[in-house]
């Protein structure tokens, strides 16, 4: 009786050491993160505001595919709804930036729950042809609709406004851009522990039994197609801010890949490895850009960077798939417990 309650207590101790150590590094971070931009150079501040920005988004889609199950290409195309509803609002109204971020994430919360229709019947391969030919149809629209898009010259973004503020540089943008990701990241951490994020889980891992169990299939569907969909909005808001420039040919095909590459990579149905693998995809295009610049190429460097960037993603996705279908987040979590129990495994 007294070996189980010592056992109890000592689990007890080191549930609240490890408590303790998660507060430590979020606190960490959270110095690390407000000291950033005042060391940081533009261009390190141009990639944190670009890896929130693709954090925000591949969280999106982990909901969608992660979490639930379903698989979507459609990523980029809700992005770029979320960019020109936010250019329309502050070119014709000029409404604060957090109400043109959320209206770019509503309406393509409301349009990914009408491209979520399908997926009660459709799996697979099937559903992501259907979220492509959304896209294909948005791209069309974003395109042909000039009298609101501006057609394929797109629309210039005027700078976000934040109390008489333009945040026009890279360092002001970076406290619109990492607060707005950051609290998309706690939102969907949250939602896993609520009865909407279950239910998720179980349509995932089996939805035949979900749906015995009580889980209207449909309606938790199309409640992921769209949550997924308003963080896809409100990334391409963040985006429209920060490029300033949205046309047609800013969201292709190939970004959607890019953020399934990022969920693949990073470790489907974790929060850690939407960040993980968003951060991993991030910087690959900016090493290859640095291995390009170094090689002795001259002028066609820049003309072999864009297939070989493709030809990286594709390997990565299928090098992943093969040898660590768990993602970064799983190397992650090996290399914490080998350093956690390394010194009790040498004694043993």
């Amino acid at each position: 009786m007294r070996i189980g309650t010592a056992k109890q207590s000592y689990a007890h101790d080191e549930s609240l050491f490890d408590t303790r150590t998660q507060w430590v590094w979020l606190a960490t971070l959270g110095i690390a993160l407000l000291a950033f931009p005042f060391v940081a150079n533009d261009y390190w501040l141009y990639l944190a505001c670009l890896v929130a920005i693709n954090i925000a988004s591949a969280t999106g889609l982990n909901i969608l595919t992660g979490y639930t199950g379903l698989v979507s290409l459609g990523q980029a195309a809700f992005m770029g709804l979320g960019a020109y509803t936010v250019a329309i609002f502050e070119q014709r109204f000029g409404t604060p930036a957090v109400l043109n971020l959320l209206a770019g994430g509503g309406v393509a919360m409301l349009l990914g729950g009408v491209v979520g229709i399908p997926s009660l019947r459709v799996k697979g391969l099937y559903l992501a042809i259907s979220t492509i030919a959304a896209s294909f149809i948005l791209h069309f629209v974003f395109a042909n609709w000039t009298s609101l898009t501006g057609g394929t010259g797109g629309m210039t973004v005027p700078p976000a406004n934040f109390f008489g503020i333009p945040l026009d540089t890279s360092f002001r943008l970076y406290w619109l851009v990492v607060p707005v990701a950051l609290t998309m990241l706690v939102c969907a951490a949250n939602l896993f522990r609520t009865r909407i994020g279950r239910a998720f889980i179980a349509i995932r891992d089996r939805d035949i039994s979900a749906e015995v169990l009580g889980i209207p299939l449909l309606r938790y569907k199309l409640t992921s197609f769209a949550l997924s969909s308003f963080y896809a909005g409100v990334a391409g808001g963040l985006w429209a801010y920060f490029f300033r420039v949205v046309t047609p040919e800013s969201f292709p095909l190939m970004m959607s890949i890019f953020f399934l590459a990022a969920v693949i990579v990073g470790g489907m149905g974790t929060i850690l490895g939407g960040i993980l693998g968003a951060i991993f995809m991030t910087m690959v295009p900016e090493v290859l850009k640095l291995i390009v610049g170094w090689l002795p190429l001259g002028g066609e460097g820049a003309v072999i960077l864009s297939p070989v960037r493709t030809i990286v993603f594709g390997l990565l996705i299928v090098g992943f798939l093969i040898f660590e279908p768990l993602g970064l987040q799983e190397l992650w979590r090996r290399v914490r417990r080998f350093f956690h129990l390394w010194p009790f495994r040498a004694q043993g």
